[in-house]
């Protein structure tokens, strides 16, 4: 269901709403992604993926933390906490290719954030 709710937000059209782009999920329940064995720095990075302040960026973010929090390098944990600094519209436009992101944002973590919206778009 997660990979339905991203696709239908990211394949919304630009100037849909968030509410639109998300009408057809019926459930968006969180993180599927016990935190148990990830270090504190990880289990915060996890829950703040999941409590963005938008569905969209819950669902892309969190979506992508449950999959891969646990096989990041410290280096993308460091980009991961840099990049949850940038405003949910600005990230959502970024994602759903709406609107470039700022040079210093994008780095190795939010080209792989996009490699795995792009998977679940395909799918």
């Amino acid at each position: 269901m997660l990979t339905l709710a991203i696709m239908i937000a990211i394949s919304a059209s630009p100037a849909a709403s968030g509410l639109f782009a998300l009408e057809k999920v019926t459930d968006m329940t969180g993180t599927t992604r016990s935190s148990a064995g990830l270090d504190d720095r990880r289990k915060r990075l996890l829950f703040r993926c999941w409590h963005r302040g938008t569905r969209e960026m819950d669902l892309i973010l969190g979506g992508f933390a449950d999959s891969q929090i646990g096989d990041l390098s410290d280096q993308e944990v460091a980009e991961l906490e840099n990049l949850l600094e940038v405003p949910d519209p600005d990230l959502y436009a970024a994602f759903s290719g709406g609107k470039p992101l700022a040079a210093e944002h994008v780095t190795g973590i939010f080209t792989r954030i996009q490699r795995y919206v792009d998977e679940a778009h395909r799918r």
